[in-house]
């Protein structure tokens, strides 16, 4: 990846510096249920105010459409991302543009912090409009974006205003860079990449970038039913996109060109209902009853991708194994996130995991946490895995 600045390189005392975040948090009654986005931001806001930034935080929330909807204001996390700065105060801005947001940057002094309102209440910040770019750079001297979550959309805020002003990455930014440049741009070998998930359809531009940068692909979820389907395996009752099997083909094809070893389940966990503690039972791949459906990939299956995982020097990890969500649906992903977990603590594998249902699974196995680098871009994520150019990265590079 190419280098980008860092705050780090900026001159910040007494400076009025934007800082672009994402505040878009699950509130419920006026009450954020789930700090974890504000939390995260507080570090870059607290290194720029330590070195004597006038702070402004900008955000989007929700999908407002161009219109002041009063549920989606962020006057509600005002107090959380106080709490998170350590009781630091924050002040408010009714608008994120115009008299109302200049009046409350104008007051700030080296060290304060500001949160302006929702940017999406302007129909120009999904337009990527200049002229209203042009208004958030009037209120600042440096922009830092600390969004990765919202790298992937070209946006007033998160891609225009960069051509404006002096601009560099947040920490959070710069961690997640950092991350995913040691992961498949400048890997250490072997590279393993985990992909779980429903459909192949979702994941066809991800599974053909990846046969070209990572040595093994690792399939699992209702995925693996459509790939073991293509080879002529019956998969009785389970998920499967049958009219997928003809790229499922290609993509295996795709794959063996490009010396890339494609890992699927040698056994599975059936049941005949989808429900918490359905009676289920272990069997080989190609003994899937008629009348039964695949939840989960099988031990045998696990203790394999441990194996695997153990010739490897880099793991990224996107998708479940099996029906994480209910249990006993969940075994697999959670031994072989359990396995991974441990690798990282040893210093044998790097690992990298993000988008879609990845969190919330690593979170069930418990190792959120343990793992190199987790990311909650979403998005994001995805798009770069599938070897996108993110416009709000791009504009810091």
């Amino acid at each position: 990846m190419a280098s980008f600045k860092t705050i780090d390189d900026l001159d910040v005392n007494g400076k009025r510096v934007l800082v672009r975040a994402d505040l878009n948090v699950p509130i419920r009654d006026g009450v954020v249920t789930d700090t974890t986005r504000i939390d995260r931001s507080a570090e870059t806001i607290l290194a720029l105010a330590s070195r004597g930034a006038c702070v402004v935080v900008c955000s989007h929330f929700g999908r407002p459409k161009g219109k002041r909807v009063p549920e989606m204001s962020l006057k509600p996390i005002v107090e959380p991302l106080s709490r998170a700065l350590g009781g630091v105060p924050v002040a408010f801005a009714e608008d994120c543009v115009g008299p109302a947001a200049e009046l409350v940057v104008n007051g700030l002094a080296p060290g304060e912090v500001a949160l302006l309102e929702n940017l999406r209440f302007h129909d120009e910040e999904e337009k990527n409009d200049p002229a209203f770019a042009q208004k958030l750079a009037d209120l600042c001297d440096l922009y830092v974006n600390d969004a990765f979550s919202s790298a992937h959309r070209a946006h007033a805020s998160t891609e225009y205003i960069a051509r404006l002003v002096p601009a560099a990455a947040g920490r959070l930014m710069q961690a997640e860079l950092e991350a995913l440049g040691k992961a498949l741009d400048n890997p250490q070998r072997p590279v393993a990449a985990i992909v779980g998930g429903a459909k192949v359809s979702t994941k066809l531009e991800l599974l053909g970038n990846l046969v070209s940068k990572v040595d093994m692909i690792i399939i699992g979820g209702g995925m693996a039913n459509t790939f073991l389907f293509a080879q002529g395996i019956e998969i009785g009752a389970s998920l499967c996109e049958k009219d997928m099997a003809d790229t499922a083909r290609a993509i295996l094809e795709k794959a063996a060109a490009a010396k890339c070893q494609i890992v699927l389940p040698i056994d599975a966990v059936v049941a005949s209902a989808f429900k918490e503690g359905a009676e289920n039972h272990v069997v080989a791949i190609d003994a899937v009853p008629a009348d039964k459906m695949i939840l989960d990939v099988g031990p045998q299956t696990a203790q394999a991708v441990i194996a695997k995982l153990g010739e490897c020097k880099t793991l990224v990890w996107n998708g479940p194994f099996g029906a994480f969500e209910i249990k006993p649906f969940d075994a697999a992903t959670n031994t072989v996130a359990q396995a991974a977990a441990q690798a990282t603590a040893g210093g044998r594998l790097l690992t990298v995991a993000g988008g879609g249902d990845t969190v919330s699974a690593l979170a069930n196995a418990g190792v959120e946490d343990k793992f190199s680098y987790v990311s909650t871009a979403g998005g994001a994520f995805l798009e770069w895995l599938e070897g996108k150019t993110l416009p709000g990265v791009a504009a810091l590079l």
